[in-house]
């Protein structure tokens, strides 16, 4: 019997390119994945486009990988994701090596792809087909889950922030129906996972067709999840602040699935950046937002995003984003110093001094970390839900999530995973909870 393929993924970026990379290698049926390239029959990057020089970080990985292709001739080398898209044949100009480049949308070709490379042919799709690429893709394979999942529901985006490759790399904004994403995530939950996260660029926009016909919101999608039983959590991520309706702010205080837990960049605190950001929203509006979603959910825990150093910023820009944060008390946040993209709006703006911006970016993470280890020290004493993903490392210890998405370690071999216990906060570290059973 001829042993199976082997295939190494190696994913950057967001939590839909991990969610992406799993149909990949569930379409590429003929392989079996490895951690380790130097096995691998065939070698796949899932690239990102957001960080800074994203694409020579590709093309420096790839060189990583020429003395293997000169060691195993037949070993194949594709990219796929955001970086792929926005650079297409370049890629294959640049490193001939590679043998097939797929862009986010089409990656359910990749088995036919695959194939012509086995010719010797290369393979190029970086289009925005017609079809949709989740009715394409075969059904996922039966094989057990871990407690914990993602889910995408929407792709793309139709916001055009200046500083943002998103519409260009992904495309407009698309929903996928409700059923089929009621119909996986039920797949999921047969599988033994617990809790989904539904994805999307800007997932809050969902506005997929619902089994009756009528357009769904994301928050009617929230309540037809409420009902699969054996889903016990649902989370959703990247939200943008204009789509918040009113009936997913209710959403978060009357749906007990649905974890207390939001996501919502701004990118800064003020008005003139976000109107140059092409944001179209308001620090006010934003804050006014928070007070509205705290009402309806007052233990909710928030995240966001901030962009610094943004073409045009000054100092007193730069004291509102502060301000802003002063009012708000993130959780946790994501903080980027400004890296032009090419082909957008803000790629053609004089940029602010590099030292000026890093300076800036220091101490907007110094404040975001005396918050998150604030909230985090506020919660010793509590008792909170922990959803169980996989051993710690140490002997005996189990690490998993509560229901704020706090990282909480507890000293318990009787705990299983994918088990949901109660637990008492005793301790906050730099990034987690150590608790006990309650």
């Amino acid at each position: 019997m001829t042993a199976p393929k082997k295939l190494f993924i190696k994913t950057y970026g967001c939590q839909m390119n991990v969610y992406d990379s799993e149909r990949m290698a569930e379409a590429l049926a003929g392989y079996e994945q490895t951690n380790a390239p130097e096995e691998a029959d065939m070698i796949l990057l899932n690239t990102c486009h957001i960080r800074e020089k994203a694409a020579e970080k590709v093309y420096s990985e790839l060189g990583r990988y020429k003395g293997l292709k000169a060691d195993k001739p037949d070993l194949k080398i594709g990219v796929a994701g955001c970086v792929a898209q926005a650079e297409g044949a370049e890629i294959m100009r640049r490193q001939p090596m590679v043998d097939l480049v797929v862009g986010p949308q089409s990656y359910h070709r990749l088995p036919e792809m695959e194939a012509r490379t086995q010719t010797g042919e290369k393979a190029l799709d970086t289009d925005f087909p017609e079809e949709d690429k989740f009715e394409r893709l075969k059904s996922r394979p039966k094989a057990s889950r871990g407690p914990t999942a993602f889910l995408t529901v929407q792709e793309g985006c139709d916001k055009f922030c200046a500083f943002c490759v998103v519409p260009y790399t992904r495309g407009a904004e698309v929903s996928r129906p409700a059923a089929r994403i009621l119909d996986e995530a039920r797949d999921l939950v047969e599988r033994g996972v617990r809790e989904i996260t539904l994805l999307g660029q800007n997932v809050n926009a969902y506005h997929g067709a619902g089994p009756d016909g009528s357009d769904y919101t994301l928050a009617r999608l929230i309540w037809d999840l409420d009902k699969v039983d054996g889903l016990e959590r649902i989370r959703f991520t990247t939200s943008h602040p204009n789509d918040m309706t009113d009936d997913l702010i209710e959403a978060h205080g009357t749906c007990s699935k649905l974890m207390p837990y939001l996501h919502l960049p701004v990118q800064s605190g003020s008005d003139r950046i976000l109107k140059r950001m092409n944001r179209s929203h308001t620090a006010e509006s934003y804050l006014r937002l928070i007070e509205r979603i705290r009402a309806a959910r007052p233990d909710i825990l928030m995240s966001g995003d901030f962009i610094v150093g943004f073409p045009e910023e000054t100092e007193a820009d730069f004291q509102a984003t502060l301000d802003l944060v002063e009012a708000v008390q993130y959780g946790y946040a994501y903080s980027f110093k400004y890296s032009s993209r090419p082909g957008t709006p803000a790629a053609e703006r004089a940029e602010v001094d590099a030292a000026e911006a890093d300076d800036r970016l220091q101490r907007l993470q110094a404040l975001i970390t005396r918050q998150q280890r604030s909230i985090q020290e506020s919660m010793v004493g509590r008792t909170v839900n922990v959803l169980f993903e996989k051993p710690g490392r140490l002997e005996g210890q189990m690490v998993g999530k509560s229901e704020y998405l706090h990282a909480v370690h507890v000293a318990d071999p009787t705990l299983k995973t994918g088990e949901i216990a109660p637990i008492r906060i005793v301790s906050s570290g730099a990034n987690s909870l150590a608790g006990t059973r309650a």
